[in-house]
């Protein structure tokens, strides 16, 4: 799933590259990517896109005040298309093409920009809305990870009661952490990923909150400026214990384990972060402290 630093870096593409452009025609590949029908998505056609941005890990583009809004989910992605094909897709088809928005550049390229999603469980969302607060999830959203104060992030964590793995990741206290990073962010801060937040001492969260930052800013210099095909492989490179069970750890040696869910995982080296106890998969039985 794209988290804060490849949407930022998306973000920024964005804005580099198709702010300025016209909007031309809109094929709708998946009817269920749409999620709003007032104003209809043929609304967007003929204005001009005039900034981009992101909310968390929503991404979305303004056409003269109009905001098309997506939330990439965890399969779906951006591309950025220089000569697409001119035959419009067949709905309900095989590709992984969800929409595509049809460009015209001020030096007279016909660019799209494709919303693409792998796999079979379709979660890609597209919203058009005329304030991207009305985006339900938008509207939900705690303060971004790379904004909030050191007393507001503490503040906030102290209000739940939650193991730091699932508070990092829920986006209604901290926005824009996902799967991937809060993994590295806890790696790197040497804590457990079922460290308990309502009595987690206030210097073990002063230094989630540093090496939350330090993470997310570095990922942020790698990714942005990186063409948007190039992210994902980006983000890959830099991972230390993210999707790499069974290798060493490059800090200490020890295998980087795993603790799997109904449909996802997390990766955790013990020696770094536990003490040398090693988590009990959920599917197996019960959580350890």
């Amino acid at each position: 799933m794209p988290e804060l630093p490849e949407v930022q870096a998306l973000t920024q593409f964005l804005q580099a590259n198709a702010v300025g452009s016209v909007v031309g025609r809109i094929d709708v590949a998946a009817l269920s990517v749409l999620k709003t029908f007032d104003p209809p998505i043929t609304a967007l056609q003929g204005k001009d896109i005039t900034d981009a941005g992101r909310w968390g890990k929503h991404l979305g583009i303004s056409c003269d005040g109009v905001w098309l809004i997506t939330h990439l989910s965890r399969a779906g992605w951006l591309r950025w298309v220089d000569n697409p094909s001119p035959a419009p897709p067949k709905p309900g088809g095989r590709s992984p093409l969800a929409l595509r928005v049809h460009l015209f550049t001020p030096e007279g390229a016909t660019p799209a920009i494709d919303l693409t999603e792998a796999g079979t469980k379709k979660r890609l969302a597209v919203w058009l809305v005329r304030d991207p607060h009305d985006v339900p999830g938008i509207a939900r959203l705690g303060p971004d990870a790379l904004e909030v104060t050191e007393d507001e992030f503490a503040q906030r964590l102290k209000g739940t009661s939650q193991r730091i793995k699932s508070a990092l990741t829920d986006q209604t206290v901290i926005a824009g952490v996902g799967n991937a990073y809060s993994d590295e962010i806890l790696h790197t801060a040497k804590i457990s990923p079922f460290a308990t937040t309502g009595t987690m001492a206030e210097a073990k969260i002063s230094v989630i909150y540093e090496t939350m930052r330090a993470v997310l800013t570095d990922a942020v210099e790698r990714s942005v400026g990186q063409d948007a095909a190039r992210l994902k492989g980006e983000k890959r490179s830099g991972m230390r214990v993210h999707a790499r069970t069974g290798l060493p750890c490059p800090v200490c040696g020890d295998i980087v384990r795993e603790v799997s869910f109904a449909e996802r995982s997390f990766q955790y080296c013990a020696t770094c972060q536990t003490g040398g106890k090693v988590l009990a998969d959920r599917r197996m039985s019960r959580l350890l402290k």
